[in-house]
């Protein structure tokens, strides 16, 4: 997309919600785009427009860098090339920025038991052949790409930020992570312009500053099972971010059978499950981690992996039988529940 037309439509949209509320010591700005293939939406408070266009294309430039960084579909990109990398026996230097994600699957890798895993790269690029082909990947190329898979196979060595990927064959797949990753950096963006409330959302993943002026907290819907249905649950959130995982949007049908986008490191198989899974955590990059694990390990082992993140809450809806179950985390209850305003 040409970048002058792209940061047009950005500033046009910006300026014309500045105008909502006016009069008061901030106003409301909002504006959309489409970055790291998903659309971005930003919603913030700031005491004029020249703020509110500084602090939102700061944090855009930022969202971009880590895009950079971190698309496993830039052959350009930092984590591209550390996987060309991979079965060389040597290390591999990284930026801080993609040393701390690979801190941080790490930590979530050992936390679910393998089910989320950033090496599942080989596999996934199976599955995105099946859904342009319409056809499976045979157990055999499952098998063949499964061996290249395996977190234990990062080894991340200090100083220098030194990775090395032990085995041949190894793809990082961000894409569980990275989005929260660069919710987190957005919002730190805008605090360092002074704009301490804030809505960033990526794709469905939230990130979130202070309550809006006057208000107690930002009103979020909870995504429902079904695609076509309206949220029939709002909390009212602050100074957290949500993050909702499913196959509600990415999925396809093969041979009368339904395969998410989400595929289990330890079979190689795309979830079959109908479900969503909401999560609520402090940042962003653990609730986007979570929210994704949570959905291959099923609602009890789902809500215990939760239930053991400070400061973290879920509700795990699946279809069974008809009916929609519902496993809610310890913690869930917490939040606030409200009703929208008309």
């Amino acid at each position: 997309m040409n970048p002058l037309r792209f940061s047009a439509a950005w500033l046009l949209c910006l300026l014309s919600a500045g105008l909502v509320h006016g009069s008061g010591e901030e106003s409301r700005f909002e504006f959309s785009g489409i970055e790291m293939a998903v659309p971005v939406r930003m919603v913030l408070y700031a005491p004029s427009e020249e703020a509110a266009l500084a602090a939102s294309q700061a944090a855009l430039a930022r969202i971009r860098e880590l895009n950079g960084i971190m698309s496993d579909y830039d052959p350009a990109s930092e984590v591209r090339r550390l996987s060309a990398s991979s079965g060389s026996g040597e290390e591999f230097p990284v930026s801080a920025d993609l040393w701390n994600v690979l801190s941080r699957a790490n930590e979530i890798s050992i936390a679910s038991g393998g089910a989320f895993d950033v090496t599942i790269g080989p596999v996934v690029r199976l599955w995105r052949r099946a859904r342009r082909q319409g056809e499976l990947p045979t157990p055999e190329r499952i098998q063949q790409q499964l061996a290249s898979v395996g977190f234990q196979a990062i080894e991340m060595r200090q100083p220098g930020r030194r990775v090395l990927l032990t085995r041949p064959g190894m793809w990082i797949d961000l894409g569980g992570i990275a989005k929260g990753y660069a919710i987190d950096e957005a919002l730190k963006v805008l605090r360092t312009h002074r704009v301490s409330s804030a809505l960033v959302d990526a794709g469905g993943d939230i990130g979130l500053g202070d309550a809006p002026p006057d208000r107690d907290g930002w009103v979020i819907g909870v995504a429902p099972l079904d695609r076509d249905a309206e949220p029939s649950l709002f909390l009212s959130l602050s100074n957290v971010s949500v993050a909702t995982s499913g196959d509600s949007w990415q999925f396809v049908e093969i041979g009368g059978r339904r395969y998410s986008h989400l595929v289990d490191p330890c079979t190689g198989l795309g979830l079959t499950d109908h479900s969503s899974v909401t999560v609520i955590a402090r940042d962003a990059t653990t609730a986007d981690a979570l929210a994704s694990a949570a959905s291959v390990l099923g609602p009890e082992r789902g809500r215990e992996l939760v239930d053991s993140i400070a400061g973290a809450a879920a509700l795990i809806v699946r279809a069974a039988n008809g009916a929609a179950e519902q496993v809610s985390s310890r913690n869930w209850g917490d939040y606030p529940r409200v009703q929208p305003s008309k």
